[in-house]
């Protein structure tokens, strides 16, 4: 009923549209508890503002007073005594059915409980029915905030304290950037929590980064200082602390081995990974999903089973083995490509990528195989034919778009695992790039140069995938429409 009025009202209420909108939000926000309480955090000076306004409006709510007179007219027509001598009835038939022996002040004190909430129920639906009668809404702390941001004045005396709340709703104002919002604040979670993982099996670790870099004839004194120069001889909290707090600030200090300075290891190192990684992606894709649509619209043809069989065979060779057969092939023998990846040489990265490449372009031509098939027998394809149109219209204007879904889940999926076994093709080719560096320094271990690896790998990963979350809405209707749902 409440949410029914709010509609009618913003059509019938002469406030400007912007902040009848923002009314609205703030309701629909507070039916999540979660929301309900990131809001009454960052919008405090707004609610105890509101809280205050409601005490005072409260003085004259007419629930109130609704209620008192109809409790006064129930208790003159003793309704709570009858109510009691039914109870009182029924307990001592239900104490006989079942032999039990109550004294009769024990019967009256539960008979007594049971007219007492009866009598509540009922005086709240009387209360109720006769609010319905007279149009008039029961006064709330909800219901008084939600008419206060409604008010072009109060949002401007409170625009200062509350102005994290105020951008918060306007957030949510689209559904677009609410959807983006939230894998953005998902995201940040999903970091949180890779970090503290990493490092807590870091520090749990049996290797000892000062006897390791020290070597075996350091002295206690010596392993004392170097764990007092990088922090190591601090509480697991504190240095978890320290940890996170340096990955948002870009500031993880120097590492152990080399003493270079972390975030300008990884901002040498990981644009190298990153070039190599969407090179290998972007070969994937171009070879691979033409290849799943020949092999779907030629199902159990020998060519289909000819491209399925060579994409069992891209998903089963290992990596490193297919790198060390392209060396001796390519560049040993035939001379064509150099073995290792040299810097402005965009020769020696061929291999890499169609190295890393091999098994995400296998997945994702099975998976385009597999994901056509399926949508070429739906019903609507099959009304498409029966109409006259043209196999490859039905192909690529109906087929494609709806095979699309399982496919860029797989590329995103498929994603970060490129990014992690990129170490392999790294060390095959001779790369400088993050997923060797974060080979190099886990024996250590070198706490700070793993954690910066790993977490910035993470923060990638979670950009892309946030990226095909938002291709998921533009490419199927299902779930924009699911979007514009609250």
């Amino acid at each position: 009923m409440e949410t029914a009025r709010n509609l009618k009202s913003e059509h019938s209420s002469n406030f400007p549209a912007i902040f009848m909108r923002l009314s609205n939000t703030f309701w629909k926000m507070n039916q999540y508890p979660l929301l309900k309480w990131v809001m009454l955090i960052i919008g405090l000076p707004v609610y105890v503002i509101s809280f205050f306004i409601y005490l005072f409006k409260r003085k004259n709510d007419t629930h109130k007073q609704l209620r008192q007179d109809l409790a006064a007219e129930l208790a003159q027509a003793d309704v709570k005594g009858q109510l009691i001598d039914k109870h009182i009835e029924q307990l001592k038939r239900k104490h006989s059915f079942f032999g039990q022996n109550v004294s009769e002040q024990q019967t009256n004190q539960e008979a007594e409980k049971l007219a007492e909430a009866e009598f509540q129920k009922l005086l709240e639906e009387k209360v109720a029915e006769m609010m319905m009668l007279n149009s008039e809404e029961r006064l709330s702390f909800a219901s008084t905030m939600q008419s206060l941001i409604r008010q072009p004045l109060f949002v401007a005396l409170t625009l200062i304290p509350g102005v994290l709340l105020y951008l918060l709703i306007l957030l949510y104002f689209n559904p677009y950037i609410k959807y983006i919002f939230e894998r953005l604040i998902s995201s940040l979670f999903v970091i949180i929590g890779v970090a503290f993982f990493v490092f807590t099996i870091l520090y749990i670790s049996p290797f000892d980064p000062a006897a390791n870099i020290l070597g075996v004839t350091a002295t206690k004194e010596q392993i004392a200082a170097f764990n007092q120069i990088y922090g190591l001889d601090q509480p697991y909290w504190a240095q978890l602390w320290q940890a996170i707090t340096g990955i948002f600030t870009f500031d993880l200090g120097s590492s152990f081995a080399g003493n270079e300075d972390v975030i300008d290891s990884i901002a040498r190192k990981i644009p190298i990974t990153l070039i190599l990684t969407f090179i290998a992606l972007l070969l994937a894709v171009v070879v691979a999903i033409p290849i799943g649509i020949i092999s779907a619209t030629k199902s159990n043809s020998f060519l289909d089973y000819t491209l399925m069989f060579i994409a069992l065979i891209g998903l089963s060779i290992p990596n490193f083995w297919q790198g060390l057969i392209f060396i001796l092939t390519f560049s040993i023998e035939l001379k064509w490509l150099p073995a290792t990846f040299t810097p402005g040489n965009w020769l020696s990265i061929i291999m890499p990528a169609v190295v890393l490449g091999t098994g995400l372009m296998a997945s994702i031509a099975r998976m385009t195989r597999s994901s056509t098939l399926e949508v070429i027998n739906e019903d609507y394809i099959i009304t498409a034919r029966a109409k006259g149109l043209s196999e490859r219209h039905i192909l690529w204007r109906h087929a494609f778009g709806n095979a699309l879904i399982p496919i860029i889940t797989v590329i995103g999926l498929m994603f970060g695992g490129m990014l992690g076994g990129a170490a392999v093709t790294e060390k095959v080719f001779n790369i400088s790039g993050i997923g060797s560096y974060i080979v190099d320094k886990q024996f250590i271990p070198d706490i700070p140069s793993i954690m910066g690896g790993v977490v910035y790998i993470a923060i990638t990963i979670s950009i892309v995938n946030l990226l095909i979350d938002i291709m998921y809405a533009f490419i199927d209707p299902r779930i924009r429409s699911k979007m514009k749902q609250y």
